[in-house]
């Protein structure tokens, strides 16, 4: 009795124990005083940025605005199309939005006080009025909004407006051209145009050689058509010389344009290359002296001339003659010689010194010199 008393007492302890204090599982650690009780989730979550707009992006640039209405009935206005078509003899009204308006139209319309077409300004608005239209009149209408702060104005580019008008007339399915014959000059450095437009958006219009007589494909690569413009050779070669004209078909209706003489240019683009050079840079008093300035250069391109010369303060008498001429330099390469002459008669010590030559064209100039001296 005894015995089973002492090991009734001696288990008791332990049982206490495994009931109130039970071990930690040993994968698992005590959590520290503090710890935050919330499980960490193992789902990835993608943090939301902030949309910023890209500078260049569409909804970043200014949108352009058409300022342009044509004037379709009294009274009734609508937006013009991008191309519109028009039977000769109607009158096109245009109309554009702003207190300072600028035009432009085509060539044959751009002549002072022309009787056909008006331009006219008015408070809130500029209108243009062409009358008793002509297939010649074929071509884009343009206006824009101009900003001018005093006397110097400049295009608003976000506020403009422009058509492309056909001018349907009877027995003319090409733009009439003032010449029958035409010249077009190919430059390896830049487009050039065969400048064949039709009066009919619908018309087929084909390039052909006049010798040997083929048509020349308008392949998008080499050669491309543009109705507004014509066929355009995007890359000139020597080999595209020649004599071409373009055929246009409408209606079971077929036509042939004017021709075109297609010249090579070999000579680059830019300021015009100069030289200078005097009859004699040594003269005796009494005898007449010349000095040359001449430019090679692009036949299409004019230079102008401009001299400065020893007796031009004193207001010495001279003489001075500019003239040009083309020239074929083997293979079909064409140059144009332009030439400015001074002719000084009576040479006198007064006419000694720097003959000045400044030669210029559309992209730059160049000045060259030369002296002459008494012998």
């Amino acid at each position: 009795m005894k015995l089973w008393l002492l090991l009734g007492l001696l288990l008791v302890p332990e049982a206490l124990e495994s009931v109130t204090g039970q071990q930690p599982p040993k994968n698992k650690r005590p959590k520290e005083p503090g710890e935050n009780k919330i499980k960490p989730s193992n789902k990835k979550v993608k943090p939301k940025l902030p949309k910023i707009k890209d500078r260049d992006s569409p909804e970043s640039l200014p949108k352009t605005q058409s300022i342009m209405m044509q004037v379709v009935d009294k009274g009734r206005f609508q937006k013009p199309a991008a191309t519109l078509s028009l039977m000769a003899g109607q009158t096109l009204e245009l109309r554009c939005k702003g207190d300072k308006i600028g035009w432009s139209y085509p060539a044959n319309l751009d002549t002072f006080k022309h009787p056909r077409l008006s331009v006219k300004q008015q408070e809130r608005y500029s209108q243009l009025i062409l009358v008793n239209s002509t297939a010649a009149d074929t071509g884009e209408f343009s206006c824009w909004l101009q900003l001018c702060h005093g006397y110097i104005c400049r295009k608003d580019e976000a506020k403009t407006g422009s058509t492309y008008v056909f001018f349907t007339e009877k027995g003319e399915l090409f733009v009439p051209s003032p010449s029958y014959f035409d010249v077009v000059y190919l430059s390896p450095d830049r487009q050039a145009v065969v400048p064949c437009r039709v009066t009919v958006l619908s018309a087929k219009v084909t390039l052909h050689r006049e010798f040997p007589a083929k048509e020349i494909p308008a392949n998008g690569t080499d050669i491309v058509y543009d109705m507004k413009r014509g066929f355009v050779y995007l890359q000139p070669r020597s080999d595209h010389q020649g004599v071409v004209y373009c055929k246009a078909e409408s209606g079971g209706k077929s036509q042939i344009s004017v021709k075109y003489q297609l010249l090579y240019v070999e000579v680059p683009s830019g300021p015009p290359s100069t030289t200078i050079m005097a009859s004699s840079n040594k003269v005796r008093g009494g005898d007449d002296i010349s000095v040359f300035c001449t430019v090679l250069g692009e036949p299409d391109v004019e230079v102008e001339f401009r001299w400065i010369y020893p007796g031009q303060k004193g207001e010495r008498p001279v003489m001075i003659q500019d003239t040009w001429r083309l020239i074929h330099r083997g293979r079909g390469h064409t140059t144009r010689i332009s030439q400015s002459v001074i002719t000084v008669e009576d040479f006198e010590t007064i006419d000694a010194g720097y003959y000045i030559c400044t030669a210029q064209n559309l992209r730059g100039q160049t000045t060259v010199a030369t002296t002459v001296e008494v012998s």
